[in-house]
């Protein structure tokens, strides 16, 4: 009987590590994209088809707005056809983000720019500090700075001061 109330006690303490093994949240700061800072662009080469409203830019790819660097194999900034703004884009090929306090890799990005949603796929990694994150999947939102991972989440938290 007494094993028994070990063990009962020791799934409801390890529960929420458990849990944490298929998903996190937590909270971003330097993930916000400013659009009234001019956004610079270079690459191997680009590609603009008005019909769809889709620019690809292929090769060495770097984007730069403020204190955001992203770079990627390749790029496509997708318009709205209605009104010719830019409405999302896409990343592919080893895709980073840097920011001034955190940074993050993944296989490719995702952001929507009505929905203020970037997800990031594919081996993803954040380090904030000196602590880091991994999972197959992360989803930030920038409308309150929070993100969401999911898949194969491994943490390492470092203690606060380092």
């Amino acid at each position: 009987m007494r094993s028994l109330k070990i063990l009962a006690v020791g799934i409801i303490v390890l529960w929420p590590l458990l849990a944490a093994a298929q998903s996190t949240s937590l909270a971003l700061s330097g993930f916000e994209f400013d659009g009234s800072t001019p956004v610079e662009v270079t690459a191997d080469s680009l590609a603009v088809d008005q019909n769809t409203g889709i620019s690809t830019f292929k090769g060495n790819v770097i984007i730069g707005q403020g204190s955001i660097r992203i770079s990627a194999g390749e790029v496509q900034v997708i318009y709205s056809i209605e009104t010719g703004e830019i409405a999302r884009f896409v990343a592919t090929g080893r895709v980073t983000f840097v920011t001034e306090s955190e940074a993050a890799e993944a296989e490719s990005a995702d952001y929507d720019l009505t929905t203020r949603i970037l997800v990031l796929t594919g081996s993803v990694l954040l380090k904030m500090g000196a602590s880091a994150f991994s999972a197959d999947t992360m989803t930030v939102s920038l409308e309150d700075g929070t993100a969401m991972l999911e898949g194969n989440v491994r943490t390492v938290l470092a203690p606060s001061g380092t």
